[in-house]
């Protein structure tokens, strides 16, 4: 077991040093992006999931195939998504995020239970198939547009169906409930707020970041977020309630909708570093991985204010399809650096890496990573 350090902050824990071992619930290209950040610390790191050998996380940590053998060896124990049994992480040395905020935001149902009791705005939501599938009159008795959603196991769009009309009630399937359903909202954009807490409850949030999506999974994002800047400090104001609320420590990410009159709404959270947040690796002085990091290890929250404006772009596998890309080229834009997550095989929908530009302002961020992945097939 590692030696704590002493913190200097008064009354605070005591951190835990680079000796640590720190262990990540998860496999993919979340956990490693926080292993290349603990890497860099000096901190050894385990990793424990489905397939770790090899796994995106596996590259840059050590696979343990055994979770009661991960848990024995792990000083502090985090997770990379949210979908892992609660029990696991109660079962601990210490778990950062702890038990209790993994199972409300891995659960739409308690999620939005959760957001009520604590006086965050929603948008209009009913739980329905609570106790068997719920018939199609509660559905249009609801109010059309509407989406439904899964409680459990949905992100990038699964487990969501945008109901319109009486048709689109009549086909969608209702088995697997219990299900969430949400009034359709005049969307203007969806923006996002990356927060991370500490033991102590101080909180350091990055500026709002503006969020692109297409077929349901992000494509693009865009930090500070191009809208007014009293919306952008309500939207820091709610993550960090949020944040409170949960009790959590570690780094979480308030996704939110902002409608066309101006409303803003809390949609998701994940109690994670969040794919909008990738450009805060090159953006910020601390990432939100090393943020991740710091506060699960007790250290100072480290500093969020922007170097410059940035922009990321997801690369999904589609852009494999017709041959390896063209990474020279996307490279000689300026500003431009690239992020590949060690994945073997490109699937499309599936995320392979990401694209980040800085620029002066945020328009010319996102025209550089833009141009950047367009590059990327555009082969002469």
């Amino acid at each position: 077991m590692a030696a704590p350090i002493p913190s200097s902050g008064s009354g605070s824990p005591p951190a835990l040093g680079p000796t640590a071992t720190v262990g990540v619930l998860g496999t993919g290209q979340l956990g490693r992006m926080l292993a290349l950040a603990a890497r860099r610390m000096g901190y050894p790191v385990i990793t424990a999931g489905d397939d770790a050998v090899g796994s995106p996380c596996g590259q840059v940590a050590e696979p343990v195939d055994d979770l009661d053998r991960f848990l024995a060896r792990a000083d502090v124990v985090t997770t990379e998504f949210e979908n892992v049994d609660p029990e696991v992480l109660a079962a601990a040395r210490l778990a950062r995020p702890g038990p209790s905020v993994v199972a409300t935001c891995q659960n739409r149902r308690r999620e939005k239970a959760f957001l009520v009791a604590a006086g965050l705005p929603t948008v209009r939501h009913a739980v329905v198939g609570a106790d068997g599938p719920p018939s199609r009159d509660e559905l249009v008795a609801f109010g059309l547009p509407a989406v439904l959603k899964t409680a459990a196991f949905g992100y990038d769009g699964k487990g969501q169906w945008v109901l319109r009309t009486g048709a689109d009630v009549a086909s969608v399937p209702l088995d697997g409930g219990p299900f969430v359903l949400e009034e359709l909202v005049d969307l203007a954009v969806e923006v996002s707020v990356v927060v991370g807490r500490a033991a102590d409850g101080t909180t350091a949030a990055y500026p709002v970041i503006e969020n692109r999506h297409r077929d349901h999974i992000l494509d693009v994002s865009v930090a500070p977020a191009r809208i007014d800047a009293g919306l952008a400090g309500r939207a820091v104001e709610l993550a960090r309630r949020v944040a409170d609320a949960l009790d959590a420590v570690g780094v979480l990410c308030v996704e939110f909708f902002v409608t066309t009159d101006g409303g803003l709404f809390v949609n998701e959270i994940a109690p994670r570093p969040h794919n909008s947040g990738h450009l805060t690796i090159e953006a910020a002085p601390t990432s939100q991985f090393e943020q991740q990091l710091r506060t699960v290890c007790g250290l100072p929250l480290g500093a969020t204010t922007p170097f410059r404006p940035a922009a990321m772009a997801n690369l999904l596998g589609d852009l494999w399809a017709a041959g390896e890309p063209d990474w020279a080229a996307a490279l000689a834009v300026p500003g431009v650096s690239l992020h590949l997550y060690g994945k073997a095989e490109a699937r499309p929908g599936r995320k392979m890496g990401h694209l980040t530009a800085l620029a002066p302002t945020p328009d010319e961020a996102l025209e550089l990573v833009l141009d950047a992945r367009r590059r990327l097939t555009s082969r002469t």
